[in-house]
């Protein structure tokens, strides 16, 4: 590929740049934990929710779209789309609680909730799974989608592509390191403008070209079913592979809508909360502002984002006929390097290295965070062996700088593990399946005890190795049986064992008034449990749902020229949208 002196001296600006947020706001980060980590809890929603969206934008999933819709067409994306329903459950019945927990990480959460040394083990067992495991397999995953856009761009031979995933990861492990939280979200927000103009420029250009013919053209030279945007049912029983358009069994369309979104510990869609949008919600001035923050998230990803990207696979279809399923997602870049002009070109670049970053860079911070304070913090040099909380603070803010390089180099090794994203991908949300409902229920329910958690982390990792590996079931089946065991063995678990002691339970209940599930605490507190119109809390979460589904299939089919179809939409968004502004005052949200 062929780049201007142009295209380098706009990628010189980025990194630079970013690199200058990183120094400003390094003293700001380095004042204690709470700075470096959670922004000093000060973050206006807006930024907050722009963060958690840049930090989903990351460089593999325009790839990973441009894959679907050549694989699928449009309907392909509700691979991704379904996790909208637990995404809505967090922001209308999540959002709050996290705030209110006032914790610094979600897994300094367990011993708020649980009591006891089990608590203390599970705490530092979720470090290592979360701080080390999973999110270097995130990290990971997000290299290997670097990878394939390296390549392409700028043929760069295969033993060589790593050192230049190595400068990347550094340029982004430095401003990370020097400004924390607060300067991972504000390069968020730059980023997540810089990666959706590129992105709708990248569209329009593509799709107005002559070899696609715009709209009409794409219309027209498009396979039969390509622009459906609901997946045809195949009720024999078939897995039904047709390129065309997604065509799954009826076991496949419960996993992918009933199960999946509160089942598995999907990065960004965690089941009620967790990871960067727990800590993005947490990082908010008020209980009101994180809701806020997840809701724009909420509805930017899902809305917004995802159809420059489907422009330009649907255009790859028609300008790369050579493409198979095994390199669709090359599709987009090559789009890139054969369409992009001048000065465009550096930007569109600039735009996917911005993705890579910032998802990077909020994972080098977190992981750091579990690292330092559910692990070091915890259980290596408590804050007593220091002087005073100022000499400890800034210790601590000491290793979390060194953690995050740690995390870094950890990250480089699991990246030549794997070939692919798709082999990230199973192994997250298989060997998650069944954790998720723990996650969610434990809040609205006393009886979940610290062995319940502790189950449902371990258990499915050794479902999904024999189903997988040993019995060799695919998905779905592997799915189901993971997700079936790992609910009866925590269930069984919690009440073969002892509930959580009473006093913490109190403590809690005091302190996250969590309302339902909690009545016999409240009995011993002589309190009364925390009113909430669960009609209308229903109501909400339903209608903001169908909010958002609407606004993106109009989107789509405005953008595709279905006027007829674009009324209906437009009617179902804005009913929806009423009856939710109805609920969420009822309910006082």
């Amino acid at each position: 590929m062929d780049i201007a002196l142009l295209d380098w001296l706009v990628i010189f600006i980025y990194i630079t740049v970013v690199l200058a947020i990183g120094f400003w706001f390094r003293k700001q980060a380095g004042k204690d934990m709470s700075s470096f980590f959670l922004g000093g809890r000060n973050l206006p929603w807006y930024i907050a929710g722009l963060s958690m969206v840049a930090t989903t934008f990351a460089a593999d999933t325009p790839l990973a779209v441009a894959e679907l819709v050549h694989d699928s067409g449009i309907s392909g994306n509700w691979l991704w789309w379904n996790f909208l329903i637990g995404g809505m459950l967090t922001t209308l019945f999540f959002s709050r609680l996290w705030r209110r927990a006032d914790v610094l990480t979600e897994i300094e959460f367990i011993e708020i909730r649980y009591s006891g040394k089990p608590a203390a083990f599970l705490r530092g067992l979720k470090t290592v799974y979360l701080g080390l495991i999973l999110n270097t397999l995130f990290i990971g995953w997000v290299n290997i989608a670097l990878i394939s856009i390296l390549t392409v761009l700028f043929d760069i031979p295969a033993n060589q592509v790593m050192w230049y995933v190595v400068a990347a990861m550094v340029i982004a492990a430095v401003y990370s390191t020097l400004s924390g939280l607060i300067g991972v979200v504000f390069t968020d927000v730059l980023q997540f403008f810089l990666a959706i103009i590129g992105s709708v420029a990248l569209a329009i250009i593509v799709v107005s070209s002559e070899q696609v013919g715009g709209i009409p053209g794409l219309k027209s030279g498009l396979p039969e079913g390509s622009l459906q945007f609901f997946p045809s049912i195949d009720l024999t029983g078939g897995t039904g592979e047709v390129a065309t358009t997604l065509t799954v069994s009826m076991g496949t369309l419960l996993a992918y809508v009933g199960i999946q979104w509160w089942a598995s510990m999907y990065p960004g869609a965690e089941p009620g909360g967790g990871g960067f949008i727990a800590q993005r919600m947490m990082s908010t001035r008020s209980e009101k502002e994180s809701l806020w923050a997840t809701l724009l998230f909420q509805i930017m990803h899902y809305t917004v984002r995802p159809w420059p990207w489907i422009l330009v696979g649907l255009s790859a279809i028609l300008l790369y006929p050579e493409l198979t399923e095994e390199n669709a997602r090359l599709g987009y870049v090559m789009a890139i390097n054969d369409f992009s002009p001048v000065g465009l070109k550096g930007l569109l670049i600039v735009s996917l290295l911005a993705a890579y970053m910032s998802t990077v860079s909020t994972f080098l911070n977190l992981g750091a965070s579990y690292l330092v304070n559910d692990f070091y913090k915890r259980f290596i040099k408590k804050p007593e062996k220091f002087g005073t909380e100022s000499e400890s603070e800034q210790h601590y803010v000491q290793i979390s700088r060194i953690c995050t390089i740690l995390i870094m180099v950890l990250s480089l090794y699991t990246t030549t593990l794997f070939e692919s994203i798709s082999e990230v991908w199973m192994v997250v949300l298989e060997g998650t399946a069944g954790l998720g409902l723990v996650m969610i229920v434990r809040w609205y329910w006393w009886r979940v005890n610290v062995w319940s958690e502790i189950t449902a982390t371990i258990v499915p990792i050794v479902i999904f190795s024999v189903v997988k590996f040993v019995w060799v079931f695919e998905f779905p089946a592997s799915f189901f049986i993971t997700v079936g065991v790992t609910t009866v063995f925590w269930i069984g678990a919690t009440f073969l064992t002892r509930p959580t002691d009473p006093e913490v339970l109190k403590s809690f209940c005091q302190k996250i008034r969590p309302g339902l599930g909690w009545g016999p605490v409240y009995k011993k507190l002589g309190m009364e449990p925390e009113q909430l119109n669960w009609g209308y809390s229903v109501a909400s979460l339903i209608s903001s749902i169908i909010l958002v589904y609407s606004i993106l299939f109009l989107m789509g089919k405005l953008i595709f020229g279905f006027w007829m179809e674009s009324f209906i939409w437009l009617a179902v968004a804005l009913f929806s949208y009423a009856v939710l502004r109805v609920a969420l005052r009822k309910v006082k949200l």
